[in-house]
């Protein structure tokens, strides 16, 4: 699995869940991970999450720790559960990083919340010849729309990326080495 980390702000638009983003834009082709810092500034249209579309929910335009992730080899059922993996390894960085003193991280399904404030937002679709996953970690705290973000406990983004990208890699690679080593049940 190949992994790039952006240096330089972006926005997330939706274009990034098209099959092959970071293959034309990076030159990473097959599996990848791709994290960056940016807005949210998907319009609904290219929202692939029915539940909001159809209940007419909003999600705060905000700067977000992004990861873009692709896998070739997987339905929607394999994405969601490697979803689950990328978040269970956020929150696990994260509880290594906050003191639980001051804060309440907990993880409900595939969103991590500080107490009643949203830290993450997260997604998993297919396209034609993939899946793709969205996790969105909120940088600012933003009380007013309930939003709490890396920044409320000076935790430097980037470095929480390659941390993250890192270990979903290891996850990834130590999935496909058990599979491999199994024999069939005759």
């Amino acid at each position: 699995m190949k992994c790039k980390i952006l240096e330089e702000q972006r926005a997330l638009t939706g274009e990034e869940m098209l099959p092959h983003w970071s293959y034309y834009n990076f030159g990473l082709s097959g599996d990848s991970i791709v994290a960056f810092c940016g807005q949210f500034s998907v319009p609904k249209e290219r929202w692939i999450d029915l539940e909001y579309i159809v209940n007419d929910r909003s999600l705060p335009s905000a700067d977000m720790l992004h990861f873009v992730v692709e896998h070739f080899d997987s339905g929607l059922h394999d994405a969601m559960l490697r979803q689950y993996v990328l978040v269970s390894i956020l929150e696990e960085k994260l509880l290594h990083r906050i003191p639980q003193d001051d804060h309440r991280l907990v993880r409900l399904g595939d969103d991590l919340f500080d107490g009643e404030n949203r830290l993450s937002i997260t997604a998993a679709g297919c396209t034609l010849v993939s899946t793709k996953l969205h996790l969105g970690v909120y940088l600012d705290t933003e009380p007013t729309i309930g939003v709490h973000g890396l920044a409320a406990y000076g935790i430097e983004p980037l470095e929480l990326a390659e941390v993250i990208a890192n270990q979903y890699r290891a996850e990834m690679r130590r999935l496909s080495e058990k599979a491999w080593r199994m024999r069939p049940i005759i």
